[in-house]
């Protein structure tokens, strides 16, 4: 877009049902306000998704709600699907009354619950559409998604195979600009959050609602992990309660009380967090570029249920450039982890070289380009 825009720029973004499809909604909505601002161009942005606890995020960051009914699509047969194939008609109906009375200049959609049907109801009439998919393998959503689109980002570069090529762009994961510009020294990190900082810390992630499968191996094991490390454990706020009462016994045994924090979920700390860490022990999906943003070698636990398995794939696609180890939840045995644990941190050059690797695996700037094109794709369609 070349010349100022004097009428108001109306987006309506989608996606929903997690915060790896809410965040990067949030990173594309920063970055777009400023390029907006700095063609003087008013907005106005409005979300049309599913009402859960994520959208609350959009509405805090000042989008106008305007919630659909969302059901999950499938590709194995599933008695939730008597339930959820009527939601998305009735989704899809919701869609087509809102965008007729908002009609908006484009839809940008993350994928996830709820998505699908704006993204029809768009091009229903005749909207652009622009869609990122996250993951290395797409989801149904965005690759459903994707024949109705003018614009498609991706992640990795995998996944750029399953899209039209003349209208797909490799531009990795749009992460917010408060995580990135929020990172301090690692020693001032640790200091922040309690810890030694002369010693490894590893920070044990489980997503945004916590792993119950990694919070239960933890404190199976946590005897012999404190020994060997400092340890920050998110578990999901779901969780924290029961996980700081089992860890208490284990940890006065131990005679280790002081290297372990359970927390139950990571707010506007994260960049503190993440700058703290000298290894990530974690599930995986798109979140492993913000591992490689902070340039930190992980070993990668993939959830076996994900939806078409995109976690293990996500987690190869990392770990093949040598910026981690994949540990799959059949041979999560204490023998394998304490092996990889003691190997990685034990091993200055080793670790230094992991880390250089994840670093070398982000790519820098991608909600910059995400908002860029968008801007575009409005200009070119009048």
């Amino acid at each position: 877009m070349a010349q100022d825009r004097s009428e108001k720029f109306l987006i309506v973004f989608t996606g929903g049902g997690s915060g790896g499809h809410v965040y990067p909604l949030i990173a594309v909505a920063d970055a777009l306000k400023a390029k907006l601002a700095a063609l003087n161009a008013p907005y106005e942005y409005i979300y049309m998704g599913p009402k859960d606890a994520y959208a609350t995020l959009l509405a805090q960051r000042g989008m106008t709600m305007r919630p659909i009914i969302a059901g999950k699509l499938r590709r194995y047969l599933s008695v939730m699907n008597i339930i959820d194939i009527p939601k998305f008609f009735i989704g899809f109906v919701q869609a087509l009354w809102n965008l007729y009375w908002i009609m908006p200049d484009i839809v940008f959609s993350k994928g996830g619950t709820g998505s699908l049907p704006v993204v029809i109801a768009a091009w229903f009439y005749r909207i652009p559409v622009a869609i990122h998919e996250s993951d290395a393998q797409p989801g149904l959503n965005n690759l459903l998604s994707a024949y109705f689109a003018r614009k498609i980002f991706v992640s990795f570069a995998r996944a750029a195979q399953y899209f039209n090529p003349a209208i797909t762009k490799v531009t990795g994961a749009p992460l917010r600009a408060d995580l990135l510009s929020g990172r301090i020294t690692k020693e001032l990190a640790k200091e922040n959050l309690g810890f030694d900082p002369a010693k490894p810390l590893t920070l044990i992630l489980g997503g945004s609602q916590g792993s119950t499968r990694i919070n239960e191996f933890i404190l199976e094991n946590l005897g012999q992990l404190v020994p060997l490390t400092q340890v920050l454990h998110q578990t999901g706020i779901a969780n924290i309660a029961e996980v700081q009462q089992l860890s208490h016994a284990a940890l006065i045994d131990a005679g280790s009380d002081n290297r372990y924090q359970a927390v139950g979920y990571f707010d506007n700390n994260m960049p503190v967090v993440m700058s703290a860490a000298d290894l990530v022990v974690t599930r995986s999906g798109s979140s492993v570029f913000e591992l490689a943003a902070f340039a930190l070698p992980a070993i990668l636990i993939p959830l076996a249920e994900s939806a078409n398995g995109h976690q293990l794939v996500d987690a190869y696609e990392f770990a093949k450039t040598g910026a981690g180890v994949v540990i799959e939840e059949g041979n999560l045995l204490p023998g394998i982890f304490f092996g990889q644990l003691k190997q990685i941190l034990s091993n200055d050059d080793a670790r230094a070289k992991m880390s250089a690797a994840s670093g070398a695996f982000f790519l820098p700037g991608a909600a910059d380009a995400i908002a860029g094109d968008i801007i575009d794709v409005v200009a070119a369609t009048g």
